[in-house]
């Protein structure tokens, strides 16, 4: 069970300890391979892999409900934790559509660019084709990509309003790119790692790292919404925040 940070025991500490040194290990060890990964493959395998190997590390078990996602695709995904990055990237081996202020973070910065995040302004509307032209290009690279309409992370029981400003980048995509919803879904356990409110995010590691028991995560691959839901991208948000609410049960079908 996951605990406040304050409140981490002697046990709890040794398990962020463990996982933190064999998380670096792991970084290292992709890090080497990466370079050669790159010269053999059109996409390098290697940064799903490590998002993958860091499921094992911190103890997160994933079950993938749904059609496989196949490219080019963009995911609509609601938010709860950091976790959802490992558990959408094993589940479709995604990329990721990121706020420009995550690039402010050198280290945040360096692993978001090996695995092919695209970076957007997401308050300046002046820039709207110049995202599109990243998004066209990083669904060249990757295949497929994943954005978080809420605009941030919530406590896994609720769905927050999805901002349509979000989706600017995409509202054009040609009716070849499939749109699906996702929902993932941490049960019962929502309430014990959702990153929300003041928690700072080393806090949130911690207290996610020093938890003795796995962590159950699924990931619902929900159906493509359809070309009358694309005619712009207030419909869109609308049309895939219903599909994710449906599936949770706060909608009627």
């Amino acid at each position: 069970m996951a605990v406040p940070a304050g409140r981490i025991g002697p046990a709890g500490w040794l398990r962020i300890l463990t996982r933190s040194l064999a998380g670096l290990a792991l970084l290292i060890a992709c890090l080497l391979v990466y370079p050669l990964a790159s010269a053999l493959f059109r996409r390098n395998p290697v940064p799903p892999m490590f998002l993958s190997g860091m499921l094992r590390v911190v103890g997160v078990r994933v079950r993938v409900i749904g059609e496989r996602v196949h490219p080019p695709s963009i995911l609509l995904a609601n938010h709860v934790s950091w976790i959802d990055i490992l558990a959408l990237a094993k589940a479709s081996g995604t990329a990721f559509v990121a706020h420009d202020g995550l690039a402010g973070h050198p280290l945040a910065r360096f692993l978001c660019r090996l695995n092919r995040t695209v970076f957007i302004a997401r308050h300046d509307r002046a820039s709207v084709t110049g995202q599109i032209t990243q998004v066209q290009s990083g669904l060249n690279e990757s295949g497929i990509l994943t954005l978080f309409p809420e605009g941030t992370t919530g406590d896994g029981c609720n769905l927050m309003p999805f901002k349509s400003s979000l989706l600017a980048a995409i509202e054009r995509s040609p009716e070849s790119i499939a749109i699906r919803p996702v929902w993932i879904d941490y049960g019962s356990q929502a309430s014990e790692f959702a990153w929300i409110g003041d928690e700072g995010g080393l806090s949130n590691a911690k207290r996610v790292l020093a938890h003795s028991k796995p962590i159950f995560v699924a990931v619902h691959l929900l159906p493509p919404i359809g070309a009358e839901q694309r005619r712009n991208r207030k419909v869109m948000a609308e049309a895939a925040r219903n599909a994710i609410a449906t599936q949770m049960g706060l909608v009627s079908a």
